[in-house]
């Protein structure tokens, strides 16, 4: 028992708590800096050992410790659990206490008392009544009995550390549901297809893949006057497995579609293939290659039927719109092409379409809103531990009355409120033996 309580306190010690704290920052730092779910050969391509970051963190080492996935690796899920544990105990060991001892109020009927108290003065002796009127106008809350008064005020500065705790567990609970029943699928669909959740970049113990289709109804790019990508827009369906559409919104960068706990992000496109028309025949379809990241280069013979090895003409585009551009095989540029128009030179050749791919990436994060709720908590506790909390002390000694406080917070104001409230019950005193001489 002894062992168990001492546990108890040990991970509600402060040091403590900032030790596991500044670890998980640290690893944290690492996971930023590392990218993260790459390939293995992604690593061992730029992680090799060298002068810089890469002679402490080499592949080897990034791959044998998990660091490609630190935020899903078991010790830092146990980092998380322990800090909220730390969080929790401090909570129900430290906060608390404070807490109870603060709603609790107590008479000071000595001067001793006074004395230990840092903010004090004297006033003219008054009835209860009027004092407690005057502390109410500065938001005190009074409770009195025949020779004193207790008055506190910003009780909410107390509970303010209990709630910072409180949402501290949320987001570090959102963290570990995050990274124990999220996933995150990468899927390219091509104009009109149907697609399933099932190309997973990363998933976990506890995710679960919902059985979904989704339908892209078009795709299309805004180009500026310099042929540069504006945006490119995605309109989307999702469907259930009868095929009934239950969601259809137009999605672009920035602007993704929700649906019951998933995420569809527009994430990139790309040029498939073309479909060519030759003599007004049925349109064919002509593969594409992309030598770089932009540019798709496509082999166009002068007819239907003839092979690859027969004479034909290098088509090149860098956009889906407009103009295509037509070399021969010693790269003249023989003329442009416009879509659904004959080729120069071939008029009864034209390029009917592109055959475009949507990047769209669906991501499962159930402990978003969890995360959104602490960190909403979060702010609004560090704005009220702002306020001050306050205590004020009033009792009859020596045919006078005695005030003293305390605070926490903004002990200058304090001191000039106090002695204000001297002031005050001055005044008050003043107003009384006035109206007492009248009446003689």
């Amino acid at each position: 028992m002894k062992i168990r309580y001492f546990f108890i306190r040990y991970l509600a010690n402060l040091q403590f708590a900032i030790l596991l704290l500044l670890s998980i920052a640290g690893l944290s730092t690492i996971g930023s800096v590392i990218e993260q779910n790459q390939s293995i050969e992604f690593y061992q391509k730029n992680y090799t050992a060298g002068l810089g970051l890469d002679r402490f963190f080499n592949s080897t080492i990034i791959l044998q410790f998990g660091l490609d996935h630190i935020f899903r690796t078991w010790w830092f899920i146990s980092l998380l659990v322990l800090f909220g544990t730390s969080l929790t105990c401090c909570t129900f060991l430290q906060q608390f206490p404070i807490l109870t001892a603060a709603r609790k109020f107590k008479f000071y009927n000595s001067e001793k008392n006074f004395t230990a108290l840092p903010f004090k003065t004297k006033a003219a002796p008054i009835s209860n009544g009027s004092l407690i009127t005057v502390l109410e106008k500065s938001n005190y809350q009074s409770f009195q009995r025949s020779k004193g008064l207790y008055s506190n005020k910003g009780m909410i500065g107390r509970i303010s550390p209990v709630i910072v705790h409180f949402s501290m567990v949320l987001i570090l609970f959102g963290t570990v549901l995050a990274s124990l029943a999220g996933f995150v699928a990468q899927e390219f669909v091509p104009e009109t297809e149907i697609f399933h959740v099932q190309n997973l970049l990363t998933t976990n113990i506890n995710s679960f893949v919902p059985q979904l289709a989704g339908r892209v109804n078009d795709f299309w790019i805004i180009y500026k006057d310099d042929q540069i990508v504006t945006q490119f827009y995605t309109d989307l369906s999702i469907l259930d497995n009868q095929g009934k559409e239950l969601k259809r919104e137009t999605i672009y960068i920035n602007h993704p579609l929700k649906y019951k706990g998933l995420t569809f992000y527009q994430t990139d496109w790309d040029i498939l293939g073309l479909r060519i028309q030759f003599d007004n025949s049925q349109p064919n379809q002509i593969p594409v290659l992309k030598p770089t990241k932009k540019i798709w280069l496509s082999w166009l013979p002068t007819s239907s039927n003839q092979d690859l090895g027969g004479s034909g003409y290098t088509l090149l585009n860098t956009v889906i719109r407009g103009s295509s551009p037509l070399y021969d095989k010693a790269g003249q540029l023989i003329g442009e092409g416009e879509l659904n128009e004959g080729f120069p030179g071939y008029e009864n050749t034209k390029l009917c379409e592109f055959i475009n791919a949507t990047g769209i990436q669906i991501k499962a994060d159930p402990g978003l809103s969890v995360i959104y709720a602490g960190f909403f908590l979060l702010l609004i506790s560090i704005l009220t531990s702002y306020t001050s909390y306050s205590q004020v002390w009033l009792s009859r000694l020596n045919n006078q009355v005695v005030i003293g406080g305390l605070t926490n917070r903004a002990k200058i104001q304090f001191e000039f409120e106090i002695l204000n409230l001297g002031l005050q019950l001055q005044k008050l005193e003043n107003i009384a033996l006035s109206n007492l001489k009248s009446s003689i």
